[in-house]
């Protein structure tokens, strides 16, 4: 018999371990060898789904016991003769053995994947192109193994950035039991949201995400409009013109009408915030600024416009 794979080996438990042995030992090596753990490691990978491989079917009593029987004869050149061994020699199995029904025909496989395969309810494949889904070397979809006694929902707090939570994309992120995971994260992302993750909970559960965006010092979200305050100069109050605006998507060019006041609200049409695909308005407060300091020249420039500017208390109604 070809490719022969000791379960027992790769777990390393003896063949009298229990059940429960089996699962403890499967989830702690299972976890040491997680590939989220162990990013780019070939080697831990192929452990990985060699120990998936393995807990399969040795916590299922069935396929435990037909993997023992089966495996007691994998040194012989052919399987008629472990077969009909394997039916003399049936009674009085343990209750572990009792499990399987009916008799198996060792000689149907052709080597030990084979009977594998049909452990596994694996699909059939030609001969010319069978190949060890678990070598290295192949690529192949390996078999997720799931403790559905043990499954259930898992939650996980996530603070983004604004900009982060604007954009979206690929991010990696650091569970509290530590795991790491990269998440394709949707854009648009608001505080309050929750992101659920299929699979990627305690034993096969579910990952809730609950996002929380960051405080940002320049811009204020409400709803889907973006709130900002631009400080200008006296200047650009008085004489208007084009100034740069900071946006979510970069720097956008505003017009500034002449003779703006402090206080005043100017609207950028679609530069808010994406909600349920509907993007809002960026509202820009004008907030007039004047020096604290002031080089000569500037001083020089104040004094002589004092000299020719109006004055704005020459009509106070008192």
């Amino acid at each position: 018999m070809q490719n022969f794979r000791n379960y027992y080996d790769i777990l390393g438990v003896s063949r009298e371990a229990t059940i429960d042995e089996i699962k403890k030992t499967f989830r702690s090596l299972a976890r040491q060898y997680h590939p989220d753990l162990n990013p780019g490691d070939k080697a831990s990978e192929e452990k990985f789904k060699d120990l998936g491989e393995a807990y399969e079917v040795l916590s299922d009593e069935s396929k435990r016991a037909q993997y023992d029987q089966y495996s007691q004869f994998w040194k012989q050149s052919g399987f008629q003769g472990a077969a009909a061994s394997w039916a003399k020699n049936w009674a009085g199995r343990g209750n572990r053995e009792a499990a399987v029904k009916e008799e198996i025909d060792f000689s149907q496989f052709r080597d030990f994947n084979s009977f594998v395969d049909e452990l596994l309810s694996r699909p059939d494949q030609p001969d010319d192109s069978y190949r060890d889904p678990y070598r290295p070397g192949k690529t192949k979809t390996s078999y997720t193994v799931r403790d559905r006694d043990s499954a259930r929902n898992a939650e996980a707090n996530l603070t983004v950035p604004l900009e982060r939570a604007y954009t979206g994309g690929r991010e990696r992120i650091r569970l509290e039991d530590g795991r790491s995971l990269e998440v394709n994260m949707p854009p648009g992302m608001v505080s309050g949201q929750r992101i659920r993750l299929r699979g990627q909970g305690v034993a096969g559960g579910d990952l809730f995400l609950n996002i929380t965006v960051s405080v940002h010092p320049f811009f204020q979200i409400d709803g889907n409009d973006i709130y900002c305050q631009l400080p200008i100069t006296p200047a650009e109050a008085v004489l208007g013109g084009p100034i740069e605006v900071p946006t979510l998507d970069g720097l956008v060019k505003m017009m500034i009408p002449p003779s703006v006041r402090s206080g005043q609200k100017l609207r950028l049409g679609g530069k808010g915030y994406p909600i349920e695909a509907e993007r809002g308005d960026q509202i820009v407060e004008i907030q007039i600024v004047t020096p604290k300091e002031l080089t000569p020249t500037e001083r020089e420039l104040y004094e002589k416009l004092r000299q020719f500017e109006s004055n704005p208390r020459a009509n106070l109604p008192v």
